[in-house]
């Protein structure tokens, strides 16, 4: 049985206690956007799954979108379509419905993963692709040392890549997605050469992961970091980041066809 939160999300973030700040620190990267867009080809329909606010609906044709949180839902675009108020596990679409289909940053929120790519597959004759982390890379990232409870928490949240491929049978391909230095999306690797950036509680607040731990690991990891970047101690480790023009973290595309 798929649960919501107060403002109707179908997963585990309450997305209407997030703040307008997600926008503004959640704009989709254009880099980014060009792998996404690879992906799904030149498919004329494009289904988009936890669609959240329309970021990179722009790398698709036609797009029907999906997403389960009214707050979500109010702050797309007067230029997007409006979103279909519904969940990934119980899609109001026929089999076959779209050319292709789309979920991005939005798996892990899933109440159910296996059921709702079920549901994706289904109505989709074309590829699937998925935008996520691969969690077991997840604290490969600097941020471990200085907040691992929060990227403890992500590597639990994020489906292993096997299982959504699994879940999606078919042929998959599972591809790296560099991450510009200046990138526009602010999910945690995004800042890998710019840890000023989480000092910032409105950037942390707009990462889904943050919103899991409590006040003692933010103020921790606030004090610690503010720390080492005063003394250099950041720099003398992770200081080559800031002049490397993309990052190969955790972030993938899964694409899966028939």
């Amino acid at each position: 049985m798929t649960t919501r939160t107060r403002d109707g999300s179908a997963g585990d973030v309450d997305y209407g206690a997030v703040g307008s700040g997600y926008s503004s620190y959640r704009r989709p990267d254009e880099r980014i956007a060009r792998f996404v867009a690879e992906a799904l080809g030149d498919a004329p329909s494009v289904l988009n799954v936890g669609a959240g606010s329309g970021s990179y609906e722009s790398a698709a044709g036609a797009v029907t979108a999906v997403e389960p949180s009214e707050s979500m839902r109010a702050r797309r675009p007067a230029r997007l379509a409006r979103a279909i108020d519904a969940v990934a596990e119980d899609l109001p679409f026929d089999d076959g419905e779209f050319d292709a289909a789309m979920t991005l940053f939005s798996v892990h929120q899933w109440s159910d993963v296996r059921a709702g790519l079920r549901e994706m597959r289904r109505v989709t004759r074309g590829p699937v692709v998925i935008l996520t982390c691969d969690p077991a890379l997840v604290r490969d990232f600097w941020l471990y040392r200085y907040a691992p409870e929060a990227l403890d928490i992500e590597s639990r949240r994020y489906p292993p890549v096997e299982a959504l491929a699994a879940a999606l049978g078919g042929s998959c391909t599972v591809r790296t997605v560099p991450i510009p230095q200046d990138c526009t999306d602010g999910f945690n690797e995004a800042y890998y050469g710019r840890p000023e950036m989480l000092l910032d509680p409105a950037a942390r607040q707009a990462c889904s992961a943050w919103s899991f731990v409590d006040d003692q690991v933010r103020e921790r990891f606030d004090r610690t970091l503010r720390h080492d970047l005063r003394t250099g101690s950041w720099d003398a480790e992770f200081g080559h980041l800031r002049a490397q023009p993309t990052y190969e973290g955790s972030l993938v595309i899964v694409r899966a066809t028939p």
